[in-house]
């Protein structure tokens, strides 16, 4: 009886410390949780986005209702197409609305500049062509203005600058070639056929190759003869697109197109097929070997693709006082001959594989104009070894045979990109051997930071005080807490929540300007991995001062700000407030996800009904997964 007993004990014992292991990991939820979760996150967004656009119908500004027209017709098209549809045409109406207010008085109060206008067809335009491109097509024509009475040879097109209407056309072009390729051929053919050669074709051209390679190919050939007819000298938009064909190399016809995503934007690859190619790359050398040295023999008299992004049309212009006389066309297509060999200097490795004869003479041409190679040079090995997430080894690889203005940035991000890959010891290596003052010591901070939060224990939490505090500002100590508690999340979870309450309490006090309200943000969004409602805690107060400042802004509107026209704020982006209240609807946005009531709540507390509009509609767009665009300056975001 002795014996069992103790046998029992010592089972149940044993048994103490696998119970309470069992209790204390949490169980994760099940596929079908997971799906009930989504569900019920997808019908709360809903309901959200019907509130927005039933409040948007208050708003006085036609350019409010459109902003919010275009991003609930986007968000709904999948769930409910002839809502979305009918929104679309709401929001086209608003923008014909604005178009008429600009051409009867330009300055008429509500209509706002051309620029606005134009923004928001833009947008317009464009999420529409994510979904339907013959309905994209037809908002265009149907909110386009009336054009000015002016009438341009065809020598003078050439010498302007590309339009913001046809910058549009040329990017719709693009967009509608991932829905209807064959719809986008027919469209880019119309637009060469009136002389103009779209920037996007190349794009139109690689999706039509994955649906019908035979009209493709007819395509392709066309566009070359219709270069191959213009002159590259002095038409910049047609010298361009030439370029932009040949810069990706010939299609070879052993290769496998890979399929690019429905709504992948601009994704591009070789479009020529080898003899296309090589009988487009033969006739923009011949146009580029007329170059001759400018002055002093300084290629810099003329622009250069190595000065900045590609010139557009009407660039081709030397550099001259602005008191003298137009350049001749004798000078246009000097430079024009100039930009080509530029731009011939990325693809001699082409040249030498496909035009071996004339690879030489190239060299030589380059040389004489003062592009050789002691020049900010040919960046293709370069370019190339950066294409895609290049690892810490292929940057520093591709740093040593760069350009010398490139090599100090180049070894800057190899070292951070072997932080990021947890190689202390390569990161420490490149700073001390390829980085100078202060770039080498944040870099050398960064990497102590993350060996003490490798290893670090509450006993070590002086020493990185001590680190933190050496910081230059209230900004760099922030963050440098910040990331420090990124860095220890994993290895040591304690610290970081430790340093995240001390950069909370750091940003507790009223925010007296715009930079303050941001570090709130900041610790706000830290804590959504850690503990949401921290986030909650930080964002309330925030919201309470914002409506302050809102409503001053209100009173002294026209007398200091102009962000209010007829009693209602503008939720065009541009003022600092508005663009703290989109700031606030983003943070809102990743937190609705773990708590969607509180959010809800939360972004009910502006008591202005735009920005209010503004939070829910951000929220509604986390939601349902719709990543911010970086490329837009609008208030809403769309998907990408």
């Amino acid at each position: 009886m002795r014996i069992l007993l103790l046998i029992l004990l010592v089972l149940g014992v044993s048994a103490v410390p696998v119970c309470a292991q069992d209790q204390s990991t949490p169980q994760q939820p099940s596929a079908e949780e997971q799906e009930k979760a989504k569900a019920e996150q997808q019908k709360n967004a809903y309901r959200l986005l019907e509130q927005v656009i039933d409040e948007a119908q208050s708003l006085r500004l036609p350019e409010n209702r459109v902003r919010v027209q275009i991003s609930a017709a986007d968000l709904l098209w999948d769930t409910n197409q002839g809502r979305a549809r009918s929104l679309f045409a709401m929001a086209a109406e608003g923008v014909a609305e604005l178009n008429r207010s600009q051409q009867n008085n330009n300055n008429r109060r509500g209509g706002g500049p051309p620029n606005r206008t134009f923004q928001l067809r833009q947008e317009l335009v464009l999420a529409a062509a994510r979904h339907d491109a013959q309905l994209a097509y037809q908002l265009l024509a149907s909110t386009k203005p009336p054009a000015p009475p002016v009438e341009l040879d065809q020598n003078a097109r050439n010498r302007i600058q590309i339009t913001p209407d046809d910058n549009l056309e040329q990017t719709l072009l693009g967009r509608v070639a991932a829905l209807d390729p064959k719809l986008a051929a027919t469209n880019a053919e119309q637009m060469m056929e009136k002389g103009t050669f779209p920037r996007t074709l190349p794009e139109v051209l690689y999706r039509l190759q994955q649906q019908d390679a035979e009209a493709a190919a007819k395509l392709a050939d066309k566009t070359v003869k219709k270069l191959e007819a213009a002159n590259l000298l002095t038409n910049n938009e047609a010298a361009n697109l030439a370029q932009s064909m040949l810069a990706a190399g010939p299609r070879l016809t052993d290769a496998k197109t890979e399929a690019a995503p429905k709504d992948a934007i601009f994704r591009r690859g070789p479009v020529l097929e080898q003899g296309a190619y090589v009988e487009l790359l033969g006739s923009v050398v011949d146009l580029a070997l007329k170059a001759t040295p400018g002055p002093q023999g300084n290629s810099r008299s003329s622009i250069s693709v190595l000065d900045g992004p590609p010139p557009r049309r009407g660039m081709a212009t030397i550099v001259a006082g602005a008191n003298q006389s137009p350049p001749t066309e004798a000078q246009l297509e000097q430079n024009g001959a100039r930009r080509l060999l530029a731009g011939l200097q990325m693809a001699l490795p082409l040249i030498d594989q496909y035009l071996p004869a004339k690879a030489a003479t190239v060299r030589q041409k380059l040389a004489e104009v003062g592009m050789g190679a002691n020049s900010p040079l040919n960046l293709a090995q370069t370019f190339s070894a950066l294409q895609g997430n290049p690892s810490a080894d292929t940057l520093v690889q591709a740093a040593a045979s760069a350009p010398p203005q490139m090599q100090t940035r180049l070894y800057q991000q190899a070292a951070y990109k072997a932080l990021d890959e947890g190689d202390t010891n390569l990161a420490r290596q490149i700073a001390t051997d390829h980085l100078q003052a202060n770039a080498r010591d944040v870099l050398m901070q960064r990497i102590d930071f993350r060996e003490l939060a490798q290893k670090a224990d509450s006993t070590r939490l002086a020493d990185i005080r001590q680190m933190i505090a050496r910081a230059p500002s209230e900004d760099d100590k922030l963050d440098l807490m910040l990331q420090f508690a990124r860095d220890a999340q994993k290895a040591n979870p304690k610290l970081a929540l430790q340093l995240l309450e001390e950069a909370k309490q750091m940003t507790s006090r009223r925010a007296t300007n715009y930079d303050q309200f941001e570090q709130q943000f900041k610790v706000a969004r830290a804590f959504i991995a850690v503990d949401p409602a921290r986030s909650f805690e930080i964002l309330d107060p925030a919201i309470s001062q914002l409506n302050e400042l809102l409503a001053a802004a209100a009173v002294l509107n026209e007398f200091e700000l102009n962000m209010f026209r007829d009693g209602e704020m503008s939720m065009q982006a541009g003022s600092g407030l508005t663009s703290m209240v989109n700031r606030f609807g983003q943070e809102l946005a990743q937190l609705a996800s773990s708590d969607f009531e509180r959010s809800e709540t939360l972004a009910g507390h502006f008591q202005f009904a735009e920005p209010r509009i503004m939070t829910r509609l951000a929220i509604v767009q986390g939601l349902l997964g719709v990543r911010p665009n970086a490329n837009t300056t609008s208030t809403f975001v769309l998907r990408n």
